[in-house]
């Protein structure tokens, strides 16, 4: 057998592709092949028709990872594909515009600029580099809550140990009266050696919304810089990043995005991004240039692709209307369950402080006994919140949960909460 022969056979063997390669790299849009659905009880069955979904429990533990509909799995699944052919090539001479592409997109969908954006892992990469990265000197102060996520606080600790910084310490009322208890919460623990704030734009464990625009005003005012921790907002409901004014903001896009596993958000207000230090240095000098803080070696590139292709579904749905879906099923259970005895629902009842996370527990029972129960006799998959002032269990539906799925989740919690 000849060389040219032999090649051709061990292609063969190797790899059959139902499509030429060529045909990997063009850009595909998931609503080319979605139809318009005006009618919303056939939109959210056409949606649900898009999961894989198992029958073992009913899933209300989208809050930690949402899994990817089958309209954008495959786009992920043909982006793999794509990468592995191309190889060095790819890495080369296309993951940056691809990349650019992509950011701009993201940029449209948060409302913002692509000069303040980059992509990264997840959150806690994003804000962990801002915490790591800020110029810190001894005796600066930082203020966070005891409701904040657990990897940015140790960060804040870690920080402290190594540059003598102080942390202080808010925690933030389960149902607060107003907007203006919340601001003075942060405001009355600011000192002339305050520098920077954490906040949360919805706190993961109970679903609450902060007042984040006005809190950057009044930080503003005191010449205090805010972070945001947007981790569960983007592709949950609608904002802009630029309309805050608040000074970084990061957030995982496997979540409410639903992106594949590895994808997420930072945005630093372009008149801060020279004096943050990399989390990875490379080759780019200009302190004024996100993308010097943006390098994280070689990575998994083909999920940066599928965030588009997320966007472009997410586009299909109507950002609004996910909204409006999320926050009525969160409303669902929520209104049916509030004030019953010995049942206790943490996240704010006014309508504009949550969206579709909440967190319910039963004064009869420990949170983790209540998620054990819910799973073993219910079949329903929640997770267990017990610190922080929050003890029950966060739930959290996803747009293809139904409501007689709903329906069996509050029975669940009304017989246990007789027991």
């Amino acid at each position: 057998m000849d060389k040219r022969n032999f090649i051709k056979t061990l292609g063969a063997l190797s790899f059959s592709p139902l499509v030429s390669a060529n045909e990997f790299s063009k850009i595909k849009y998931i609503s080319d092949k979605l139809p318009i659905i005006d009618d919303d009880k056939e939109l959210w069955e056409t949606i649900r028709s898009h999961y894989t979904l198992k029958d073992e429990y009913i899933n209300l533990e989208s809050g930690y990872y949402n899994i990817i509909p089958n309209p954008i799995l495959e786009h992920f699944i043909n982006h793999v594909k794509h990468v592995n052919i191309e190889g060095s090539h790819y890495m080369r001479y296309e993951l940056k515009k691809n990349k650019d592409r992509v950011i701009s997109e993201l940029a449209e969908l948060v409302g913002s600029t692509p000069d303040q954006l980059g992509i990264t892992r997840n959150a806690t990469e994003s804000l962990d580099l801002i915490i790591s990265g800020f110029p810190w000197k001894k005796g600066d102060e930082a203020i966070y809550a005891k409701q904040d996520y657990g990897t940015m606080k140790e960060m804040f600790e870690q920080v402290s140990d190594r540059h003598g910084t102080i942390n202080k310490i808010v925690s933030v009322p389960n149902h607060p009266k107003n907007d203006q208890e919340i601001v003075s919460l942060y405001e009355s623990q600011i000192t002339r050696n305050t520098k920077l704030i954490m906040i949360c734009h919805m706190i993961n464990i109970t679903g609450q919304i902060l007042p984040v625009k006005k809190i950057c005003e009044m930080a503003h005012s005191y010449g205090v810089e805010v972070m945001v921790d947007g981790a569960h907002c983007v592709g949950h409901f609608d904002f802009s990043i630029d309309e805050f004014n608040c000074d970084y903001y990061g957030s995982s896009l496997h979540k409410w995005l639903a992106t594949p596993l590895g994808a997420g958000l930072l945005y630093i207000n372009k008149n801060n991004t020279h004096k943050i230090w990399p989390l990875l240095a490379n080759g780019n000098t200009n302190k004024n240039d996100i993308k010097r803080l943006n390098h994280i070696g070689t990575h998994p590139v083909h999920t940066d692709l599928a965030i588009s292709n997320s966007i472009d579904y997410i586009k299909w749905i109507g950002m609004k209307k996910k909204e409006e879906r999320m926050r009525f099923l969160q409303r669902y259970w929520s209104d049916k369950l509030r004030g019953l005895k010995n049942v206790i629902v943490n996240t704010p009842e006014d309508n504009h402080r949550s969206c579709g996370i909440g967190n319910v527990g039963l004064t009869n029972m420990s949170p983790s006994e209540m998620s054990k129960t819910l799973f073993k006799k219910y079949q329903i998959f929640t997770v267990a919140i017990d610190y922080a002032n929050v003890k029950g269990c966060r739930i959290s539906p996803n747009i293809f949960t139904t409501t007689k799925e709903l329906d069996h989740f509050i029975g669940a919690v009304k017989e246990m909460s007789l027991s």
